[in-house]
């Protein structure tokens, strides 16, 4: 039998992930010791390879079959594009896609006028302006504080995730528009999902019964 790779999303994803899976029965007891150097973490008996990744690098695994599954953000699979399947939404950390900026700017959006966007998103900012608005904008890569674009005087608005909105308002902006909900999702390799169809789908429809129990 061969392994079933899992490719998760650093940091507090891939802890809330590694929670859920515990919860059907997958666990992986190597990847419990915080002094740890491996790279990649076995389960021998269920036949399970695990491992950490930078979330954009988590589509790339998964679409070249270096990972048969992902477990990533959405606004991570909306940028990156790549070719897999996305196959369950898995309800945790929810947040938005918005354009924000200063109230003023709320008019050029509206008017379709020709503006700057920063985003740390470009592909995500480019298909909303230009293929849901087509409004004409400049769209400028930033990877740092987006707020702070604005303020300076760098764009007209940014496109960047909001969870609460409490930094836009604290630098006296506003959500002016909405581009999509987020939320972290399960994406499979197309080739593993004809291939290991019956293991995959086990874990998606024990993941499936654990969410539908929480929304009890």
């Amino acid at each position: 039998m061969r392994y079933i790779t899992f490719a998760l999303a650093k940091g507090r994803l891939a802890n809330k992930a590694m929670e859920m899976l515990s919860n059907i029965g997958i666990d992986c007891e190597e990847m419990k010791d915080p002094d740890s150097r491996k790279l990649i973490f076995t389960n021998e008996e269920l036949k399970m390879k695990f491992f950490l990744a930078k979330a954009p690098d988590v589509p790339t695994y998964v679409e070249y079959g270096a990972a048969d599954i992902g477990i990533v953000g959405r606004d991570t699979i909306l940028e990156e594009g790549r070719k897999i399947y996305e196959v369950l939404d898995l309800n945790m950390g929810k947040c938005r896609m918005c354009v924000a900026g200063p109230k003023e700017a709320a008019e050029l959006l509206k008017h379709g006028e020709r503006i700057r966007v920063a985003t740390k998103y470009p592909n995500i900012a480019k298909d909303y302006f230009f293929n849901k608005k087509h409004q004409t904008v400049e769209i400028i890569k930033l990877n740092g504080s987006i707020e702070l674009a604005p303020i300076v005087g760098l764009s007209e608005v940014i496109v960047d995730i909001v969870e609460t909105g409490t930094t836009l308002r604290e630098n006296g902006l506003d959500v002016l528009e909405e581009v999509c909900p987020l939320s972290a999702r399960m994406v499979v390799n197309e080739v593993s999902m004809k291939m290991e169809q019956e293991r995959i789908a086990k874990v998606i429809n024990g993941l499936k019964g654990l969410l539908a129990n929480d929304n009890k």
